[in-house]
């Protein structure tokens, strides 16, 4: 079909072309193209160590144990054609624009040689060098050179505000094919004990005992490392071999010039030149910016006959301060050469001086070229990185660019950094919409990492309660980058953005964020094995969620909460919770109850005092019990099973006692206080009290009413012996009052045959009374102290195996019962 004519199908034109024919009705159920749906939140689910992490932007990331069926297998190595592609994609990008000339390497020989020598022979190395001096650039060309030294080959990094654990793993990931997947410490040092390559890495922030770690992790591994003079040396231990780099000689440096200009240099431009290597020590970098000015001198030159015939010069607009008429423009002064920055920038095109206002405002990180028409408002704003590459006021670092040595100040100068809060306040409006886009990967918002960090620092401490209806602009950046950066394995910038997205919501008065930012940070300390401070972020998160009665989120941290417990062995009640005061202990110590202690229970100690509950506290009250269980048992369950169990034996031997006392004889009136008496060693006495006739009127014959104390010392108590009538010390059971008639001599038998004596023996107790009880025993409800009269019992150390000692009618009994044929249940 032409494409020139409207053709009656696609275009809704009748044949005949007399009007548009009808459109079709329109599905109802069809949605209207105008009103699209909410994006569903991005989650992606990870491994960490044995964590399975789900990241969810919405309620809070959700940590569990990883199930074995999701665990990954062990990372293989990425085949030559993956890491030739990931290499590429760790360089810069090109810029857009004609393809600017490479200038050469001038002077640098020796260097590069012996770079090279000790990197085959296996040995690390750091590049010294002033920033503008051509570090990066020599370690480009001795990484082509050392391409098949290693059998990994040459692994390219970046350490410009990395870590020693950032550059760990940023090394792991560039050898190893671990998608979604972030080892714990002990098989990431597994996996880079495997590595044999040569690590090439630049803009390295840090040395000492932090380069050793590093260096010691990858024992295979040779390191060229680039570094400026101000950063911290290795460890004399670490054996790293230094190579300082300085500036250009004279020739070079005109050389270079040369080169940057495309001419020869008029003797005029060589004096000029001279001038300008003595001022900046020779560094290449000042050449480079120094030719760049010497070609928009001859733009300027050229006049507007030359950019109406040859049409190149177009978009570049006059510099204010210069004649464009003729030669009449002079050189730049020495001190403009010096700091050309602003001369070059004004010399530019308006989008490539906005794209510098931004990068100013960013301390420095340009954004990248495909943000640039949407921050700046021109379509063809891309092309600014190209100019501002050509004028070297950028420099390459790792996959992105910077403002090159020198100029970030030079441009503050300048008035560059007036706007510097508007351009961050823009920079992080249009970040937070496109990292929040589902179509951006959280690979792209990593690699922007830099520049969004940097909007953040700034608006960070800015921020204040926004207005009703808005939101704080740094809240939101982080908000929405936070996720992108945990699924994007880029867990340094993650914990950055998180700290500073709980400072920006805590001065935005915004609790909900801080709680999910809090959460987040606590979220991050478990993956990292910092487990107190894990319980110190979720404890704070589900403490403001609970205060907004957010129960998705509260319930999220509580998971995660529960699982810090499980790690480090604590129940999650047994530790202060954040701002909690830890009151003084008070200690309290349970005695055996005076019914005795059932026997289905093990064998416990009597203690050293008859008294039930001894307390041992401080002067002010307490809410925690010894080891902490007691304040906090409504969060124990294994102290509220205690409780309960301890709440039924009680009410058991309550009801005992009270139903016992209607027959004469009862079980419980037959154990004293003191049930754990045992035999001597000598085979004599258990201690009990010997029985004796009762003066009731009845002489010669026994009674159930005792006529000693009993051990406490106290007529009437449920401890008193009971005599019995019996020869052999048994009655028959179904005798009501043969329960109460005990054997009528205390020596311990021999076997298990039960006395058959009923004369008292004779010893040297005190003579019998015939106390007249006038109180009640004691109940085991008792809690109150003993009564003044009353005096432990020294026994004998206990040989039973009950729980209440030896009922004097049934030896050989294995309960606490005073009779084995007692009808009562027995305690």
């Amino acid at each position: 079909m032409d494409p020139n004519t409207r053709g009656p199908e696609e275009y809704g034109h009748e044949g005949d072309g007399q009007g548009p024919r009808q459109r079709p009705p329109r599905d109802s159920l069809t949605p209207d193209f105008g009103q699209h749906a909410p994006a569903l939140a991005r989650t992606v689910q990870l491994v960490s160590g044995d964590f399975l992490l789900t990241v969810n932007p919405v309620d809070g990331s959700e940590i569990e144990v990883c199930p074995p069926t999701e665990r990954p297998a062990r990372p293989v190595k990425l085949t030559t054609a993956e890491r030739a592609e990931a290499e590429r994609a760790s360089r810069p990008p090109v810029p857009p624009g004609p393809a600017l000339p490479a200038l050469p390497l001038l002077a640098r020989q020796d260097e590069r040689e012996r770079l090279v020598r000790l990197l085959a022979r296996g040995r690390s190395v750091r590049l010294t060098g002033p920033g503008g001096s051509g570090r990066t650039r020599l370690l480009d060309l001795v990484a082509d050179d050392c391409s098949d030294l290693a059998p990994d080959g040459v692994v390219r990094l970046n350490g410009c505000g990395r870590t020693g654990d950032d550059l760990l793993h940023d090394l792991f990931y560039a050898v190893f094919n671990a998608p979604l997947h972030r080892p714990d410490r002990e098989d990431l040092l597994s996996c880079l004990r495997e590595i044999g390559a040569v690590v090439v890495l630049d803009d390295l922030e840090f040395g000492g005992a932090a380069l050793d770690e590093l260096l010691e992790a990858t024992p295979e591994c040779a390191f060229l490392l680039g570094a400026t003079p101000d950063v911290p040396a290795p460890s004399a231990e670490a054996a790293v071999e230094e190579v300082a780099l300085g500036g250009l000689d004279r020739a070079a440096g005109l050389d270079l010039l040369e080169h940057a200009v495309g001419r020869p240099l008029t003797e005029e431009e060589s004096n000029w030149a001279g001038d300008l290597w003595f001022e900046s020590e020779g560094l290449p970098l000042r050449f480079v910016q120094a030719g760049a000015l010497l070609r928009q001198r001859d733009r300027l030159r050229a006049g507007e006959s030359a950019v109406d015939e040859f049409g190149v010069f177009a978009d570049a607009p006059p510099a204010d301060a210069y004649d464009t008429t003729g030669d009449e423009v002079p050189l730049p002064s020495l001190g403009e050469a010096a700091a050309p920055a602003p001369l070059l920038a004004s010399r530019l095109s308006a989008s490539a001086r906005a794209t510098l206002r931004f990068a100013v405002a960013l301390g420095g990180e340009v954004p990248h070229q495909a943000h640039l028409p949407a921050l700046v408002g021109d379509t063809h704003a891309d092309a600014a990185l190209g100019e501002l590459a050509a004028c070297g006021l950028v420099s390459p670092v790792g996959s992105r660019y910077r403002l090159a040595a020198g100029v970030p100040a030079q441009l503050e100068a300048a008035g560059y950094a007036d706007e510097a809060e508007a351009g961050a306040r823009s920079a992080a409006q249009h970040y937070s919409w496109w990292a929040g886009h589902p179509s951006v990967t959280p690979e792209r918002v990593c690699a922007e990492a830099d520049a969004l960090l940097a909007a953040l620092a700034v608006l960070g401490p800015l921020t204040h309660p926004p207005a009703e209806g808005e939101e704080s602009a740094a809240v939101h950046l982080a908000r929405t980058a936070s996720p992108a950066f945990a699924a994007g394995l880029h867990w340094s910038a993650w914990e950055r953005a998180l700290r500073a997205g709980a400072e920006a919501a805590r001065l935005a008065g915004d609790v909900a964020e801080q709680a999910y930012f809090h959460h987040e940070l606590g979220i991050l300390a478990l993956c990292g094995g910092r487990l107190d401070r894990a319980r110190s972020e979720l404890e704070t998160s589900i403490g403001l969620r609970g205060a907004l009665s957010d129960k998705r989120g509260t319930v999220a941290g509580r998971r995660a909460l529960a699982l810090v417990a499980d790690r480090s062995g604590t129940p999650i009640g047994l530790g202060p919770t954040a701002g909690e005061e830890v009151p003084d202990a008070r200690y309290e110590e349970s005695a055996s109850p005076p019914g005795g202690v059932p026997a289905a229970f093990p064998t416990l100690q009597q203690p050293s005092s008859p008294a039930l509950v001894t307390h041992r506290s401080s002067p002010a009250p307490s809410r925690k019990a010894r080891g902490g269980l007691k304040g906090l048992a409504r969060r124990n369950l294994v102290a509220a099973g205690a409780g309960a169990l301890l709440v039924a034996v009680l009410g058991t031997v309550v009801t005992l006692g009270a139903t016992s006392d209607n027959e004469p004889g009862a079980p419980s009136d037959q154990v004293g206080v003191n049930p754990s008496a045992s035999e001597g060693a000598g085979g004599g006495s258990l201690g009990a009290d010997r029985p004796v006739n009762d003066s009731n009127g009845d002489t010669g014959a026994a009674t159930s009413r005792p006529t000693d104390p009993g051990p406490d010392g106290t007529p009437g108590t449920s401890d008193d012996p009971t005599p019995t009538d019996s020869p052999s010390g048994s009655a028959d059971p179904s005798d009501p009052a043969a329960t109460s008639k005990p054997p009528s001599s205390s020596k311990p038998p021999s076997s298990s045959k039960p006395p058959t004596t009923s004369k008292p023996p004779s010893s040297s107790t005190k003579p019998p009374t015939s106390p007249t009880p006038t109180s009640p025993s004691p109940t085991p409800t008792d809690t109150g102290q003993p009564s003044p009269t009353t005096t432990p019992t020294t026994t004998s150390p206990s040989t039973s195996d009950s729980a209440s000692g030896p009922a004097p009618t049934a030896p050989t009994s294995t309960t606490a019962s005073a009779s084995q044929s007692s009808s009562d249940p027995v305690i």
